[in-house]
């Protein structure tokens, strides 16, 4: 038997009031500032089951992953968006399961028919199983999986077995083949499963020379893997000799990348420019290539709106101190590889490069005053020739000048400053060429609203 026409009526009358209250309580958040989760949050306390009863559109593509969510998103957007699609997505990067409701809602009718083409979606890597759970991705997109955020995300493969009970076989998923944890998501799924992947390059190395190594075992079988190249940490060409698992030949290749002069080579015939000189942007702008030639849009297009893209996320922000000039790298805190990518931008500058990293609060969201994971980081890079001066700054400027005495850096080039302004003062007085600010969300400020930003 169907619902009786009073249980209907019910039904719908939540689903209209969820979204009404929704918008509203958006508008006025827009108004002072705020209010990107909260409307989506008390929705669902109107009706639980709101997001399973708005009409979504044919393409519903989301991306998940430890790093280069926002980024991968926002370049995804601007590729579609030139190619003619209208798109919505959570663009203030409310990625929890309250803040993808507010964002829909928010672009749908008040019967919860969605007014765009295509839904685009950000999703927490912790909150993807209960925002899915609602409904289904057309196309899945995995970046990648790394150690981040100790006190709430524990262990990478903690993440990848919450990330399983997000995966549905209706979805087709879009994987990072160097990285064995993602790529072993397509393992017996069902749909269809297509991967993207950088070819060795020169700079890889045949072992592990990262701080830990989290591709060590292999996922499938727990046996001991080995790799033909490694581009950093566990990512690179990895194979199983116990059950078989291994690298497969990727759909998506990156062919060639040369990071001094910031390009590299799609499929062996697109050029694209990198914004940021490092492989871990590199993955960002394959997997957005990889969904583009998905949906039927031609390479050369793809590449006009990569090569047009500016980073709007703050990620990346050129600024000046005194008559000095930098550039500020957000790397989260308690994640390893993004720092040591941040870290490697630096020391493969052709020129006298300063390094100032801050670590004044571990977390915006939550407080922890646990450092273990700067034994984490790869901060022997920080013993670069190029690298003449390294300034600390913050709450944790000691944490952070041990770290680097057992990386074996250079203490005649250090200073240690727990007072913010003090740190930018001597990078104004005494720093040697270009800048390179690393510190994450939390602090970022305290650091951009002492300077001049350029960009």
């Amino acid at each position: 038997m169907g619902k009786s026409p009073f249980l209907e009526y019910n039904e719908c009358m939540k689903k209209f009031l969820a979204i009404l209250l929704c918008k509203i309580l958006r508008i006025i958040g827009k108004l002072v500032g705020k209010g990107s989760s909260l409307p989506g949050k008390y929705a669902l306390k109107v009706d639980p089951d709101i997001l399973s009863k708005v009409k979504l559109p044919e393409y519903v593509i989301a991306v998940t992953g430890s790093n280069g969510k926002t980024s991968t998103v926002e370049m995804i957007e601007k590729m579609l968006s030139d190619a003619g699609y209208s798109v919505a997505y959570n663009k203030e990067g409310s990625n929890q399961i309250e803040g993808v409701t507010t964002f829909l809602l928010e672009n749908c009718d008040l019967s919860g028919k969605f007014l765009k083409d295509i839904v685009l979606i950000e999703s927490d890597e912790r909150y993807a199983r209960h925002t899915f759970r609602h409904f289904h991705p057309s196309h899945y997109i995995f970046t990648n999986l790394y150690r981040d955020q100790l006190t709430r995300n524990g262990h990478p493969e903690w993440i990848f077995d919450i990330l399983k009970d997000s995966i549905y076989d209706d979805s087709i998923l879009i994987l990072n083949a160097d990285d064995p944890l993602v790529s072993s998501f397509g393992k017996d799924h069902p749909n269809k499963v297509y991967t993207f992947g950088i070819d060795e390059l020169p700079e890889d190395t045949k072992e592990n020379v990262s701080r830990y190594n989290d591709g060590l075992y292999c996922p499938v079988c727990g046996e001991k893997m080995v790799y033909d190249y490694i581009h950093f940490n566990h990512v690179g060409s990895y194979r199983c000799t116990h059950c078989g698992f291994q690298r497969g030949e990727p759909d998506y290749r990156i062919t060639s990348v040369d990071l001094s002069e910031g390009k590299l080579v799609l499929d062996g015939k697109y050029t694209v420019d990198l914004a940021l000189k490092s492989l871990y942007n590199a993955y960002n702008i394959l997997s957005c290539y990889a969904i583009g030639r998905l949906m039927g849009i031609e390479g050369e297009k793809i590449v006009h709106s990569l090569n047009h893209y500016i980073l709007k996320n703050g990620r990346v922000v050129e600024f000046r101190i005194g008559d000095k000039k930098g550039t500020f790298l957000t790397s989260k805190h308690e994640n390893s590889i993004s720092y040591g990518q941040s870290l490697r931008v630096a020391a493969n500058d052709p020129g006298d490069v300063t390094v100032y990293i801050m670590v004044d609060a571990i977390s915006r969201k939550y407080f922890t005053s646990e450092t273990s994971w700067l034994w984490d980081i790869d901060f022997e890079l920080l013993q670069s020739r190029n690298i003449q001066k390294i300034v600390i700054g913050g709450r944790y400027v000691y944490d952070v000048a041990e770290r680097l005495s057992y990386a074996g850096i250079d203490f005649s080039k250090v200073s240690l400053h727990e007072d913010i302004q003090e740190a930018i003062d001597d990078l104004k007085e005494n720093a040697a060429g270009h800048i390179y600010a690393i510190t994450c969300f939390s602090d970022q400020d305290k650091l951009l609203n002492r300077v001049e930003v350029l960009s």
